[in-house]
């Protein structure tokens, strides 16, 4: 009797060094002979936030091509996807032992990867998001506090509510402290009119706080997806235009490169550690690296 067609995956979590913690990923170690649809399938099957395929690169000085999809859609780029399966790749040995980065092949282009070693710990991985655009800042601020059971007040003053993007928009809302964000919690109906008004491809927004320490802060991303509210444990498309943001309206200071760490995921029992360099010259923010740690959970086969 036929088994059917057997395709290899291994599950990691992305943007935390402790199992359970970060962003789960499913990743198919070889993605050819699958169809559209049944990609589409798998990904729903596994449930997870993305699922990514890996392909032949089309580029021999590729790694890989790499396609991510939602329970619902294929995705162009996705930041703790691109992070994950660079980790798997890695771990696979399908780059070369001391290798410090690769290029995949995403359905928004090629993107680097850089591989720090780090003593004692599982190592970082770094992807350059380029540099970020900024739309107009949403001007009507009552109505977005008023979408997320916030007060007006709670909006931290002088920062703009803004769409930013590095590949991906994501609208952010600045706001007073760690409290205020974890009291987020928007009613659908006005959260989802707030984002059509924003339009420009917003699907999601990003709640963030500057935290005690200088150099973090804290964060969630709520979007909506299957009709209803989804929030992420960790948003690498996100936080890269996050820190573009910091620098810009001088929440994160300095020249050069500035670090940032930003925490999220922990108000759903997930914690997560995004890093962000950022190049700033004269206050305004240029290019944007987000990175952070993997680690594996389980192996398995799934067979069609």
């Amino acid at each position: 009797m036929s088994l059917g067609r057997a395709y290899a995956f291994v599950q990691v979590d992305v943007f935390t060094n402790q199992i359970f913690g970060g962003n789960p990923l499913a990743v198919f170690l070889d993605g050819r002979g699958l169809s559209d649809i049944e990609m589409q399938s798998i990904a729903m099957e596994m449930n997870l936030s993305e699922t990514t395929f890996i392909l032949p690169a089309e580029d021999v000085a590729h790694v890989a091509r790499v396609r991510i999809f939602t329970p619902t859609g294929e995705l162009p780029f996705a930041g703790h996807p691109t992070i994950g399966t660079s980790w798997v790749l890695r771990d696979q040995g399908r780059i070369p032992a001391g290798a410090t980065s690769l290029v995949l092949e995403l359905g928004l282009g090629s993107i680097n990867v850089r591989i720090q070693p780090v003593v004692g710990t599982t190592d970082f991985l770094w992807m350059d998001q380029g540099s970020a655009s900024f739309g107009p800042p949403f001007e009507d601020r009552a109505a977005v506090a008023e979408a997320v059971g916030l007060r007006l007040d709670d909006i931290l003053p002088g920062m703009p509510i803004q769409s930013v993007s590095t590949g991906s928009p994501f609208l952010y809302v600045p706001l007073c402290d760690k409290a205020t964000v974890d009291r987020v919690a928007p009613r659908l109906d006005a959260y989802r009119n707030i984002v059509a008004q924003v339009g420009g491809g917003v699907r999601s927004a990003f709640f963030f706080a500057p935290d005690t320490d200088p150099g973090r802060v804290y964060s969630r991303m709520i979007g909506i997806g299957r009709g209803m509210l989804r929030e992420d444990p960790a948003t690498g498309s996100a936080n890269g235009p996050l820190g573009a943001y910091l620098v810009k309206y001088g929440i994160a200071q300095g020249s050069g490169i500035i670090e940032v760490i930003s925490e999220q995921g922990t108000a759903m029992g997930r914690q997560s550690f995004i890093h962000l360099r950022v190049a700033s010259e004269d206050g305004q923010p240029g290019r944007v690296e987000v990175g952070g740690q993997v680690v594996p959970v389980f192996e398995g086969m799934l067979r069609l």
